[in-house]
């Protein structure tokens, strides 16, 4: 009797029968296809599939309109959100476009207010000459009407005496007003002097008194005004380490929904350069919690993947700064016969986290250690898109994480016949340390670990080109995904943030405290 094939089988068989070369190559390989992907496959060969191949009336009718229109329902929010974001665009120019004509209209008074005050001085030499010309034409007629008057001698001998006379009368009443206040002023003055003498001599002795008696009081407080000195010099040290540990401590910028042009300022106001850390080997501990939203609008992809490092690297390393940080602690009890309660603690924590059972310290040992920076970076920006992807933008998901019972967004091209998501997260940080978790933890990631253990016991570089390509069960493209690892650490340098470590200020200030 024969065997009732399923709808896939019967794909299959027909791509034998037609002698599909590409589909039995991925059977040879021992890939498995989808149905859709075989259906794809005989679609572009030219092979029609009968009518007795499809699938159920159940499936055709009902299943396929409904994810279908599942699909239109999205497409349908995202059209409205992306008609939204337009208008704001838009908004954004209109108050630009009359931000700058305002400003424009106000350097056009500006410059006609200076042209009018400019030619204001120009008219000022010619009016000022006007005027002395006329002054001095009318003051050079009078001194000639003066000087070709007739004048009378008698007359003018009578003026000439009156005049001195007056002068002489005037002279004297004010000589005698000033030598009456002067008198006045001399007499209180000695007065004064007197009455200063005698306050002195009667001021001396309590003076005396006074400095004798106020000497011990003063010492006394000296004497004990210097504990209290001391104590409040002791206080006032801590507050002062506290304000220093803040101005260097993890800067974390909450969900503002920032701008990318924000960012890109707020990186040139902190000095945050890619080619400082390249040399200088530091990046300084700035953690955002999302991505801008318009990241995808730089015009630049150079720019584009600056800024996404930039957001990305800190995370990245502070992550492998804290895993490195487990793995001293964890060194220092492992060799330690005694512990407390709270390093047992600590432990059971630790095992949980790294999913070790039976307390096995040496595999706790084996699985806690750091992820390369270049392949964390070249995984986030694949995955998301360089930041820019609807996974990362609505829910943080830089490595493209899958989940089939967690909070998640439903890929839009997803086949029917699957039901994971892609794991959503409140912050980036999150995802980072879940995605290092993943591959610390995972069973398909057995090569890495071993390959990472096998460097670290011969001291070598725990870099990202060595561990690439036992990474391939990360992706369904397998090796060509390795490839596109490899080619996006060499054309971006990131060998470069390899050793990269985060601003050590904090730690310092702690020593010297």
């Amino acid at each position: 009797m024969k065997k009732k094939l399923s709808y896939r089988d019967k794909l299959l068989e027909l791509a034998y029968i037609y002698n599909v070369k590409e589909i039995q190559e991925y059977t040879k390989r021992r890939k498995d296809l989808t149905t859709g992907q075989i259906e794809l496959i005989l679609k572009k060969n030219k092979i029609i599939i009968p009518k007795d191949y499809k699938t159920s009336f159940f499936k055709e009718n009902f299943s396929k309109p409904i994810s279908k229109l599942k699909s239109s329902i999205i497409e349908y929010k995202e059209e409205k959100i992306k008609d939204k974001n337009r208008f704001l665009r838009r908004v954004e120019n209109y108050k630009y476009d009359t931000s700058r004509k305002v400003n424009h209209g106000i350097n056009n008074i500006w410059k006609s207010i200076g042209n009018a005050g400019i030619n204001f001085l120009n008219v000022l030499p010619k009016l000022g000459y006007t005027v002395a010309k006329f002054f001095g034409n009318l003051f050079t007629d009078v001194f000639n009407s003066i000087y070709n008057q007739q004048i009378d001698q008698k007359s003018a001998r009578n003026v000439i005496l009156g005049f001195f006379i007056v002068a002489g009368v005037t002279t004297a009443i004010f000589a005698g007003i000033n030598a009456y206040k002067n008198y006045d002023s001399i007499k209180a003055k000695l007065e004064t002097k007197k009455s200063d003498v005698k306050v002195e001599k009667e001021i001396k002795k309590p003076e005396i008194k006074v400095k004798k008696e106020a000497k011990k009081p003063e010492l006394k407080v000296k004497k004990e005004s210097k504990k209290p000195e001391l104590k409040v010099k002791k206080e006032a040290k801590k507050p002062e380490l506290k304000v220093k540990e803040k101005n260097v401590a993890e800067v974390i910028l909450p969900d503002l929904n920032l701008k990318t042009e924000t960012v890109i300022q707020l990186f040139k106001d902190v000095d945050y350069d890619l080619r400082k850390v390249r040399n200088e080997k530091l990046v300084k501990p700035i953690y955002f919690t999302q991505f801008p939203r318009d990241l995808n609008n730089l015009q630049s992809v150079q720019l584009k993947k600056e800024t996404f490092i930039q957001i990305v690297l800190p995370l990245i390393v502070a992550e492998n700064e804290k895993i490195l940080d487990d793995r001293a602690k964890l060194k220092i009890l492992s060799e330690k016969k005694f512990t407390s309660d709270l390093e047992k603690q600590w432990l059971r924590q630790k095992l949980l986290e790294y999913k070790v059972k039976k307390g096995d310290l040496q595999e706790l040992m084996f699985r806690m250690d750091i992820i390369p920076v270049s392949i964390a970076l070249a995984q986030a920006a694949k995955e998301s898109g360089w930041g820019t992807s609807r996974f990362a933008l609505e829910g943080n998901a830089i490595f493209g994480q899958w989940t089939w019972d967690g909070q998640g967004i439903a890929p839009l091209n997803r086949d029917d016949n699957k039901s994971h998501k892609i794991l959503k997260f409140p912050i980036l940080r999150a995802s980072v340390k879940a995605y290092k978790n993943n591959l610390n933890t995972h069973k398909s990631y057995g090569k890495f670990r071993t390959k990472r253990k096998q460097l670290r016991d011969k001291n070598k570089n725990i870099t990202g080109l060595a561990l690439t390509e036992t990474l391939k069960n990360y992706a369904q493209t397998g090796s060509e995904y390795t490839r596109i690892l490899n080619q996006i650490i060499t054309q971006n340098r990131l060998s470069d943030f390899e050793f990269v470590k985060l601003v050590n200020s904090v730690k310092q200030v702690e020593l010297n405290s």
